[in-house]
């Protein structure tokens, strides 16, 4: 007898503005057996017409708020991309409500909050709930992450990674946005983005234990710091350090590589969201390169985590709490900044080392997942 076909859940959209444009909607187009959209919702009038004509969404997906598709019976779950400073409050409406709620990154606009988003998630234990995180379903990363954990490069001793690039409003871009210029969140682009490239670092390197961290502003398009330089030591006595400059100038083309050092050898992750590249160099002066196209940096893989977790009750990577993670270590490091210290990071309840997510059921990392990636090896003078 042939398995029961688990009906999609059905999908409402509390915000359509440039995330659900770029990132969520392309991947929710692609996973038309995992979901169906039945509803949306904007306090902008214009964003919600600009959805609806690309998506085609009919007249009787529209709501006139929060509190109307909240109570609506076709809707079984919703994705929260609202600004920042509202994520919490439009969170726990939803999950008043007795929805499943995928809520866009970061939790909470300081430590205070980052705690009440982990009093929410324990609230309502009945309720899947992800405060979302694409770094952490990325191809490049995951592979290699498995790298790391095969002892690829022996034991890591060291990550350096410079990030930088400028940031002023541009139309079509996420530094236009008004609440992204005078933010009302502590750390402005460093929480925004920045737990992004935390959840990368956690992902590779382990938990962090002590940060010592120093800030600059240098770009008056952004109410907040553009500059953060962060010392840092993880939980196994590795060391690292991570720069990340947003100025308002332009600058040269920046590498941006990320770079594990490892007794044995070296990873070096780079590339865009065009083409993402991972190398790892060993003691024999041999590298062997894997290159990643066609992928989607993680939103696709992001929607099915989410999806089996509440079809099948499987543990998300990208819980409340490995978030929540994410985001004190920002929080800390402009503690230290502020008391010019090192300071020590306190353990996340229910978070710990990031697991490595695979597809269901698979023991491969990318079976059933699209894009294109491609091995080549070489050697270099030693």
């Amino acid at each position: 007898m042939a398995a029961p076909t688990i009906p999609p859940i059905r999908l409402g959209l509390i915000g359509t503005g440039l995330a659900v444009e770029k990132l969520h909607w392309p991947a929710l187009r692609g996973l038309a057996d995992r979901y169906v959209v039945t509803a949306f919702t904007d306090s902008s009038g214009e964003q919600s017409r600009r959805f609806a004509d690309y998506s085609g969404a009919g007249p009787a997906w529209a709501a006139a708020d929060r509190a109307e598709l909240l109570a609506r019976d076709d809707v079984d779950a919703v994705l929260v991309s609202v600004p920042i400073p509202h994520l919490y409050e439009v969170a726990r409406d939803a999950l008043a409500a007795g929805k499943d709620v995928l809520c866009e990154k970061p939790a909470g606009v300081d430590a205070a909050q980052a705690a009440a988003f982990l009093a929410l998630a324990a609230g309502h234990p009945d309720r899947t709930f992800m405060v979302g995180e694409n770094f952490f379903y990325r191809d490049d990363l995951r592979h290699a992450r498995a790298l790391v954990d095969d002892g690829a490069i022996g034991r890591l001793h060291l990550m350096a990674w410079r990030h930088a690039g400028q940031m002023v409003p541009r139309e079509g871009r996420f530094a236009s946005t008004p609440w992204r210029q005078r933010p009302q969140y502590r750390g402005g682009v460093h929480l925004d983005a920045g737990v992004h490239h935390i959840a990368q670092i956690r992902l590779l390197c382990g938990d962090i234990a002590r940060v010592h961290g120093a800030v600059q502003a240098a770009n008056s398009t952004i109410d907040a710091p553009s500059d953060l330089v962060l010392n840092l030591v993880f939980a196994d006595g590795a060391i690292g350090n991570y720069t990340a400059s947003y100025p308002e100038i332009p600058v040269p083309p920046e590498p941006n590589e990320m770079r594990l050092y490892g007794t044995e050898g070296v990873l070096v992750l780079a590339g865009s969201a065009a083409e993402r590249r991972v190398t790892r160099s060993g003691a024999d002066a041999t590298t062997h390169t894997t290159v990643f196209r066609g992928v989607d940096d993680g939103y696709r893989a992001e929607l099915v985590d989410f999806a089996d977790a509440v079809q099948f009750g499987v543990r998300p990577v990208g819980s409340v709490a490995q978030s929540v993670a994410n985001a004190m270590v920002v929080q800390r490091a402009l503690d230290s900044a502020e008391r010019a210290a090192e300071l020590a990071l306190d353990p996340v309840p229910g978070a710990g080392p990031v697991p490595l997510w695979r597809p269901r059921g698979s023991t491969g990392l990318f079976d059933g997942l699209p894009g294109q990636r491609i091995s080549s090896s070489a050697s270099f003078a030693a």
